[in-house]
């Protein structure tokens, strides 16, 4: 009885620290595309199922996938920027086609991955990473004046929240460690919200009509469509969320003691190209390991997927009652920029310590970086800068995210991969 209850106790403390991870992107997309209290209520529940299918299907270990390690996934944040742009461009239909097919190209792939994560270094996923930090900053400062066009947007009472709201936060951060410190996100969100109610502007109306129970169902927004340019960006979303994974399963296996074969690594490549399969067609999002499960993992010491079997399936019990994800859409929008500063800019600081470590590696580096953020937020400022080029072309340039991308993976090939040739010695100089 007592391993039982401190295996859920355990289980629970999973939920708490990806919870607002797994909350936050469906609530950032779904404020972005427009979409009504019911269809993000539905959007949240959905979200928080698949996490839960998703992690099972990660921690089991068998024959064709899995990679049999206490990982928790979630969609992963990388997703955010690429799915609100493939969404304002084509409708939400084209964002769930190309999730179906990048997560189809991850399965293809997965056997032989190993072998293209060389053309992923530091240097290229740091620099998609810090692009898509800075892309996403301008969606939190939005909501932070109360959402693009509000009528009140930039009065004081929204202000006041959003930045009452990070300063909780950064307070939180600085004084606490640990498990609290891990939750500050989602403590940050309880504070703002309860400052709200206070202020009378909550409108509790989604959670009253809400059902406390529903059955999920596939393609809820309609069928899928598919856009070349829509397709490859999340193709590149999937391959650097593998590369992120790659750290880790490699994390994971140190922490549990295990040596990682690239058997293992396939297995684990494949869970999350089902899982993103899955995404797609029942309308959710990407799903990556999320690292600060692993770092709670480290924590706690216990290292039984047994606890993570009991997480996902209080992820999946909590998605099949819209009732509680109701409940977090009454969050304001500027408390959920608040919020967004501090996840969006540690996206930011994530890229940063990725490239942090490849100036001293190649001196050629620093160009890379500089043309590959400098095209990516260049594009993304005046996305019809190539709107002149062949239609063809413009699948590769008109976003941000694909041409930074791009940028980095083509400068890569050319200063790091590429033979260089020696230079011969000058005769003039050698006679001398």
């Amino acid at each position: 009885m007592k391993n039982g209850v401190r295996t859920t106790a355990l289980g629970l403390q999973h939920v708490l620290a990806m919870y607002a991870g797994a909350v936050l992107v469906p609530l950032i997309v779904g404020e972005a595309l427009g979409l009504t209290s019911t269809q993000l209520t539905y959007l949240v529940s959905i979200d928080i199922l698949m996490c839960g299918v998703a992690t099972i299907l990660q921690i089991m270990n068998n024959r064709f996938f899995g990679i049999g390690l206490p990982v928790v996934l979630g969609c992963t944040f990388t997703a955010v920027g690429p799915m609100i742009a493939i969404g304002g461009e084509f409708g939400i239909s084209a964002i769930y086609g190309a999730i179906i097919v990048s997560g189809i190209f991850v399965v293809l792939v997965s056997t032989f991955f190993g072998n293209l994560v060389r053309f992923f270094p530091p240097v290229v996923t740091g620099s998609v990473v810090t692009i898509i930090g800075i892309t996403l900053i301008p969606v939190a400062i939005n909501n932070v004046g109360g959402g693009q066009g509000a009528s009140d947007f930039g009065s004081l009472t929204n202000l006041s929240l959003a930045f009452g709201t990070l300063f909780f936060i950064i307070i939180l951060y600085k004084m606490s460690k640990g498990f609290i410190r891990a939750i500050s996100i989602l403590l940050g969100l309880l504070f703002g919200t309860v400052a709200a109610i206070f202020m009378g502007i909550v409108d509790f109306a989604p959670v009253n009509e809400a059902a406390v129970l529903h059955m999920v169902k596939p393609f809820y927004f309609g069928l899928p469509t598919f856009e070349w340019s829509a397709i490859l960006t999340m193709i590149l979303v999937a391959m650097v969320s593998l590369v992120e994974s790659t750290g880790v399963y490699f994390a994971l296996g140190d922490i549990c003691e295990r040596d990682l074969k690239k058997k293992d690594l396939s297995k684990g490549y494949r869970a999350e190209g089902i899982a993103i399969v899955l995404g797609g067609i029942f309308n959710a999002f990407p799903y990556t390991t999320f690292s600060q499960n692993v770092g709670l993992t480290q924590m706690s010491g216990v290292k039984s997927r047994k606890v993570i079997l009991v997480t996902a399936l209080m992820l999946i019990t909590l998605g099949f009652v819209p009732k509680i994800a109701a409940v977090t859409t009454v969050i304001p929008i500027a408390v959920l920029g608040g919020a967004m500063i501090a996840m969006f800019g540690m996206v930011i600081s994530q890229g940063i310590k990725m490239l942090s470590k490849t100036f001293t590696s190649s001196q050629e580096n620093p160009m890379i970086i500089a043309c590959s953020i400098g095209i990516g937020l260049g594009v993304t400022v005046a996305p019809e800068l190539f709107a002149n080029l062949p239609v063809s072309l413009q699948m590769f340039t008109s976003n941000g995210i694909v041409a930074g991308s791009l940028t980095a993976i083509a400068l890569n090939i050319l200063f790091n991969m590429l033979p260089t040739r020696k230079q011969k010695p000058n005769l003039a100089e050698q006679e001398i």
